[in-house]
């Protein structure tokens, strides 16, 4: 497989990725269940920032709410300090929420943003979301032994970026670890396609693992739909992301977004054939996992799937490089206030 150094995106690529973004986006809706409207809103991957993280992060922050009180203080004479002082709750409520803002607007980092590179690619011209029942039939007849899946789910609205609902395995459903469950399912994969494993024999754990984000999502949505064996996914399948190097992805995901790794995606694959099924459309990269071409533990690569006239071949590349060939699939959590 051909490498290339992604060069800077010029003006009119980064259009175009801002494009493929709007054109995956949909509103956050409201639903209505009996006589009360819902809304359904993002739900923040949190809580696994280290102590180091929050003392840094309370000690930048405890200096700007000091500065800001000298700045505030040099501007206020006896009177208008004493109308401050009278409305104590509401000044409390409205700073608490200003900075909350202000911190979620700078969650998206603008690291390795000259990792993008334009793209066109689109999905194959065949390629349509069947209904979640649909998927649960279609994963139960390849693996008898799943259980329950809360189907219903996929009748509530999508939240912003999500393109359908996916029905997604929990891999312990299937297997002790991670690296059995992926191996698994690509003998599934290569029972019903053509399939070309480039890296056949090098997805142990010494290989291959999970991003820390992404099974942080994964432990959200199995607490979430409790006692299933199949998730329901919000999820888009690599059009938000496309013409982004793995690592630019990973740092310009939403608060409430986590990548697919290799068993999510095969299991979509699955459910939906022809995602893969045509040259010159968009191909995939797995950025939910982590690859070392050494099996040292140096997780410097990404598990890639592209397809050609000889079928669908799993390989890796660089996580550093961008083309504008592959897109990452990721899935989005949510709540219902």
């Amino acid at each position: 497989m051909p490498l290339e150094n992604a060069g800077c995106a010029d003006k009119s690529h980064r259009i175009q990725c801002a494009d493929a973004r709007e054109a995956v986006t949909m509103a956050t809706a409201q639903v209505n269940f009996g006589t009360s409207t819902h809304l359904l809103v993002p739900l923040q991957l949190s809580g696994n920032t280290t102590e180091q993280q929050n003392k840094q992060l309370q000690e930048c922050l405890g200096e700007a709410v000091r500065e800001a009180y000298r700045t505030a203080i040099e501007q206020l004479d006896r009177h208008s300090a004493q109308a401050v002082l009278e409305m104590d709750k509401k000044l409390k409520r409205e700073v608490e929420g200003a900075v909350v803002e202000i911190i979620h607007r700078h969650t998206v980092s603008d690291k390795y943003k000259d990792e993008e590179v334009g793209s066109n690619r689109v999905y194959p011209p065949t390629y349509r979301v069947r209904p979640v029942e649909a998927q649960v039939t279609e994963l139960r007849k390849l693996l008898p032994s799943l259980g329950l899946c809360h189907e219903k789910l996929a009748r509530k609205p999508l939240v912003e970026g999500a393109e359908a609902w996916f029905a997604i395995p929990r891999w312990q459903a299937l297997a002790p670890t991670y690296n059995e469950a992926v191996e698994i399912v690509l003998g599934l994969l290569a029972a019903k396609r053509k399939f070309s494993n480039r890296i056949v024999g090098r997805l142990g754990p010494t290989y291959l693992r999970q991003s820390e984000r992404s099974k942080l999502a994964e432990k959200i949505l199995a607490e979430q739909q409790e006692g299933n064996d199949i998730l329901v996914v919000a999820s888009q399948a690599g059009m938000l992301h496309r013409g982004c190097s793995a690592r630019r992805t990973r740092v310009a995901m939403a608060g409430n977004e986590f990548a697919f790794g290799v068993f999510d995606f095969v299991c979509l694959l699955l459910t939906h054939s022809e995602r893969l099924s045509t040259g010159d459309t968009l191909m995939v990269d797995c950025s939910g996992d982590e690859y070392s071409v050494r099996g040292d533990y140096t997780f410097d690569r990404v598990p890639l799937f592209d397809y050609d006239i000889g079928g669908i071949e799993f390989s890796i590349f660089y996580e550093d490089r961008a083309r504008n060939l592959w897109g990452t699939p990721t899935g989005f959590l949510y709540k219902m206030v």
